[in-house]
């Protein structure tokens, strides 16, 4: 496959948002109450970078960095977490804004749940939040993960008492093998992405990632004209474009979903523009791993499909690059520790703003010394040896 950028435009996206209810802000006030009723909880920093942004032609960047989300290097415990919490509150019969940490955690509760366990399918990050939600909870885990996760993603997720293992399937056939033991064994899954019959969860996971949104749009010093979001199933960049269509509603900001070149369904469904999902196939040998997933998201290609109106599939050296420069700003800008997924955007922008080879793309999605772009590093260094190679080497086995 070549590798390129390439960008496809959702006609049908105006800049009046829709209205999603089930991301409304009463809902992720409810969320982040949940959350901050964790011991751990502390908000994670939204970095600006305003000489790196000037040095590229923007007004201004902002980057919200989830390498300090409860010690786990990645977001994606808010949704895991959120959603293990509100399965625990429908078993007790209780509305969900009475669910607390203190709650899941006392001894009644406890002995009313009874011994459960939690499965999932992950590539790593998504695994790791719900095997540390379900230990910390007091409750079993199962993980499966695809063929050619690193080692160090496997150690992560045993260190929480999962039964987890690396298989020989990819992420969509981990998700399968995962519904299909849930069903078989009784198991709860907690999966981040969603089919006919199995919306719920994912719902909850979704509305799991509204602590982040919540969070930047309360520490951002000004509106953003574009955020940019990657996408794996989706589930992530459908949370945070469906809360911020809530929040501004008329005065919507462009949303901009990125993926790689080598697992663009979001792109690839966009590019058909006949609103039926399509499905990447094979191995999706990419260094984003985190967004190694070849089949959109049901809830969230519905969200996506309303409001991000550009969707870019970008080459495996723009991820390598957002980590390069997030590790090493403009002088004067706080540096960010991004792993390959989380500093994809990023790198996506960095790219288009300084090859002339790419100015169409940059003209279409209207950039320029007027625009003020949003970022989520969704991951610090989750991989440390394969950041340190990319960043320092420049070159990665999935790169040659």
């Amino acid at each position: 496959m070549k590798e390129e950028f390439k960008l496809a435009i959702n006609r049908a996206v105006s800049g009046h948002a829709p209205d999603f209810a089930d991301f409304e802000l009463p809902l992720a006030f409810s969320v982040k109450a949940f959350h901050e009723s964790f011991p751990m909880y502390q908000k994670t920093p939204l970095v600006n970078l305003t000489n790196t942004a000037k040095a590229i032609g923007l007004k201004d960047i902002y980057v919200k960095d989830e390498s300090f989300r409860f010690g786990l290097n990645a977001f994606k415990v808010l949704g895991g977490s959120y959603a293990i919490g509100r399965t625990i509150a429908k078993r007790l019969d209780m509305h969900f804004n009475e669910i607390t940490y203190e709650k899941i955690m006392d001894e009644e509760t406890r002995r009313k749940i009874g011994d459960v366990t939690f499965v999932t399918a992950t590539d790593g990050n998504h695994g790791r939040g719900v095997a540390w939600s379900a230990n910390r909870f007091g409750y079993k885990s199962v993980v499966y993960m695809p063929k050619g996760t690193e080692e160090i993603r496997l150690q992560n997720i045993l260190k929480e008492n999962a039964d987890a293992s690396i298989t020989e399937f990819n992420y969509d056939g981990c998700v399968r093998l995962a519904s299909q033991m849930a069903q078989e064994k009784g198991w709860i899954m907690v999966q981040d992405t969603a089919w006919d019959g199995y919306e719920e969860v994912p719902l909850w996971i979704m509305q799991g990632y509204t602590t982040m949104a919540i969070e930047a749009f309360e520490q951002m010093q000004e509106k953003p004209t574009h955020i940019f979001l990657q996408a794996g199933v989706g589930s992530m960049a459908a949370a945070v474009a469906a809360f911020f269509s809530d929040i501004y509603k008329e005065d919507m900001p462009k949303i901009v979903i990125v993926e790689p070149n080598r697992a663009d369904c979001f792109y690839q469904t966009a590019l058909a523009g006949d609103g039926e999902r399509r499905i990447v196939t094979g191995d999706m040998n990419t260094i984003m791993a985190g967004l190694a997933c070849g089949e959109p998201c049901s809830i969230a290609w519905d969200i996506l499909s309303r409001c991000a109106k550009f969707y870019i599939s970008c080459p495996e050296y723009a991820a390598a690059q957002g980590m390069r420069v997030l590790g090493n700003p403009a002088k004067g800008d706080k540096k960010v520790i991004s792993g390959e997924s989380g500093a994809s955007a990023f790198g996506c922008v960095f790219e288009i703003m300084r090859d002339e080879r790419l100015k169409d793309i940059r003209n279409e999605i209207g950039l320029d010394e007027n625009s003020v772009c949003l970022f989520i590093s969704t991951e610090g260094d989750t991989d440390p040896e394969n950041y340190r190679r990319i960043v320092w080497d420049g070159a990665h086995p999935a790169e040659r």
